[in-house]
């Protein structure tokens, strides 16, 4: 994970973010062996180690509970230092306020209208500032975000059409998966359940940015007005389709996101400013991996001594050219006694 997170981040140009979950269904869960209780543990030490895999040269290693690795040297390591923004997939109250005491973004999958964010916002940023905050990473993502389904049309109604039935089946989906439902996979037709009930399902929440230009971005003002920081869009479920998706962001682009953008950089830079101090204390309280003495980080030997040493052969004095002379073929390996002379070298 933490290779897979720097060359994102490497060919990305530093814009890689970091979204991080626990898992809300058994279908994932035990999927994986994986018992609910297990979760969070798993969680908090999966998270810590990785950031500490993107930030420690040489990672010094960890015997947890749930995995050990010796100590190695992770790379790459990313453009952003000291790693990509770590955000939490929250769907209740108790996971956003969570996310706010390991100092991560809090990813809300719940359905809420303006008012409703504005409570959530409210208390985890008082986390952020208190003596709760403990960062699981080497930095503080302190950021909250919202969920809506889009769909951008200059006619209302097209946009209700394009966009509507694909952001129900994706709440009738959580619905399935991890409150109501029982799965036979490769056999349960989701989209055929779907069908048979979609018209009634009458209240759809986090639609307000299904519509047109101005009243999505009407709706979009009411969130950014309550301090909510980002907004994420649900577009691609059921059989929207893959050119009324761009439609849609590209009016989006021209018609709504210019008044968002308007005022952003200056709420950022009042925002850190106002956070700085609270960051800064709340890292301070952060208990480091210490890192590896010089004297103490090993030599990790190459398999070729290995099986010298095992097999009791030398594979030099009987005439071979490496460790084992089954290495090599066509590829320009050094020769054993030129390798010798550069092992001096750091």
């Amino acid at each position: 994970m933490a290779e897979r997170l720097a060359t994102l981040d490497l060919i990305s140009g530093g814009r890689a973010e970091w979204g991080t979950g626990e898992s809300a269904s058994l279908i994932e869960m035990h999927g994986f062996g994986i018992e609910p209780e297990q979760k969070n543990a798993m969680w908090r030490e999966g998270g810590e180690q990785t950031a500490n895999m993107m930030t420690m040269r040489p990672y010094p290693g960890y015997d947890g509970q749930f995995f050990t690795m010796p100590t190695r040297n992770i790379v790459p390591k990313p453009v952003q230092k000291p790693h990509p923004p770590i955000w939490m997939a929250c769907s209740r109250r108790e996971s956003i306020l969570r996310a706010a005491r390991h100092g991560v973004g809090a990813l809300v999958f719940g359905f809420v209208e303006a008012s409703q964010a504005k409570v959530w916002r409210d208390e985890y940023y008082q986390i952020i500032k208190s003596d709760e905050c403990v960062p699981i990473g080497h930095s503080v993502n302190a950021n909250i975000a919202a969920l809506n389904g889009m769909m951008v049309h200059e006619n209302a109604e097209e946009a209700m059409r394009r966009g509507l039935d694909g952001f129900k089946f994706f709440g009738y989906s959580i619905a399935h998966y991890a409150v109501y439902g029982e799965h036979r996979p490769g056999r349960t037709n989701l989209w055929r359940r779907f069908q048979s009930i979609k018209d009634e399902m009458k209240e759809t929440p986090g639609s307000g940015s299904i519509g047109q230009p101005r009243s999505v971005r009407e709706h979009l003002m009411g969130y950014a007005d309550v301090g909510i920081d980002q907004m994420i869009f649900i577009q691609q479920c059921g059989t929207n389709k893959h050119e009324h998706i761009c439609e849609a962001l590209e009016l989006f682009a021209k018609e709504v996101m210019p008044a968002l953008k308007e005022r952003e950089d200056e709420r950022v830079r009042r925002k850190e400013e106002e956070l700085a101090p609270y960051v800064e204390a709340a890292l301070a309280r952060k208990p480091s991996m210490p890192e590896l003495s010089e004297s103490d980080i090993p030599n990790v030997e190459a398999i070729g001594i290995v099986l010298e040493r095992c097999t009791g052969k030398d594979y030099a004095a009987a005439g071979g050219t490496f460790a084992d002379p089954t290495r090599g073929g066509a590829i320009p390996m050094a020769s054993r006694e030129s390798f010798a002379k550069s092992t001096n070298v750091d």
